[in-house]
């Protein structure tokens, strides 16, 4: 289920941006900017799974794999986003943080004390 709020939460990341992209400076407009309120939608849908999430299982393990959010926004975000590009960098940040989630869930799968 966390990984599912990652991924909405990624989704509604990239709305809000796209909506933010076609505001206007009156309140109307954000009012009634349809992929705003579906990106704020989104990113509360992720947050209600991400407590339904933490009720049952670890802290120590399910918010790391929340960085995956990172991931999928570092990942897409060039896809919709012309001015936003990946380079060797932040490609090596997006590692990092698969490895670092990988290293915590491995590290959480039984045997040794928790």
């Amino acid at each position: 289920m966390v990984l599912l709020s990652t991924l909405s939460a990624a989704a509604g990341q990239i709305l809000i941006k796209t909506g933010v992209n076609s505001l206007g400076w009156d309140l109307i407009s954000a009012a009634t900017n349809i992929q705003l309120i579906l990106g704020y939608a989104l990113y509360a849908l992720a947050a209600a799974m991400l407590v339904v999430s933490l009720k049952y299982g670890q802290l120590s393990v399910l918010y790391p794999i929340y960085a995956m959010n990172f991931v999928w926004v570092a990942v897409l975000s060039p896809v919709f986003f012309e001015a936003d590009s990946m380079n060797p960098v932040k490609w090596a940040g997006v590692a990092a943080i698969v490895l670092g989630v990988s290293l915590i869930g491995f590290g959480s799968g039984g045997g040794g004390s928790d």
